[in-house]
């Protein structure tokens, strides 16, 4: 089912004409960084970039009908695909699957058990920040989307309060 209007926030992931949804913290420069790497990679268009605690992340977490509470996912990266919620290392490998061949082979990291995919990306998040910094941090390094890049936005019809993460 595609949206008639493309202007209005999608509802669920049956609202994105076959594409996957990658939420991401808006204030991570590593977020925001990769959000503008995976757009040059993924040349078949098949990713959706919002933000984490917007309206329309929240919506579509609730869509699925099997995901915890938005505010229970991670503060890093969430991915929802054909009405699946991916979060740490899943939601890694969900993108790296969109993106075809060859980051798709990066699937071989499921024979990596879990746990331990999670921790290393658990680690990544938390240190994020002092790695690679906050726009607040570094205001001179907020980036301003290019019109290819806008163009694979969701909309953000307004955030609601996400607690931020140190």
């Amino acid at each position: 089912m595609s949206r008639s209007d493309d202007t209005s926030p999608p509802e669920s992931a049956d609202d994105l004409d076959g594409c996957a949804a990658v939420f991401i913290d808006g204030s991570c420069l590593l977020c925001l960084r990769s959000v503008k790497l995976l757009v040059r990679l993924d040349r078949r268009q098949r990713l959706r970039y919002g933000t984490l605690g917007s309206r329309t992340f929240e919506r579509m977490v609730a869509a699925t009908g099997n995901a915890p509470a938005p505010a229970a996912l991670p503060d890093s990266v969430v991915v929802i695909d054909g009405g699946r919620v991916h979060v740490e290392s899943d939601a890694i490998l969900a993108i790296a699957r969109r993106l075809g061949f060859p980051y798709s082979l990066a699937g071989v990291f499921r024979l990596i058990p879990r746990a331990v995919r999670d921790g290393l990306y658990r680690y990544v998040a938390r240190n994020r920040y002092r790695w690679f910094g906050r726009i607040d941090q570094r205001p001179d390094h907020c980036p301003v989307p290019t019109p290819e890049e806008r163009a694979r936005l969701l909309p953000d019809d307004e955030t609601s309060e996400r607690p931020a993460s140190s």
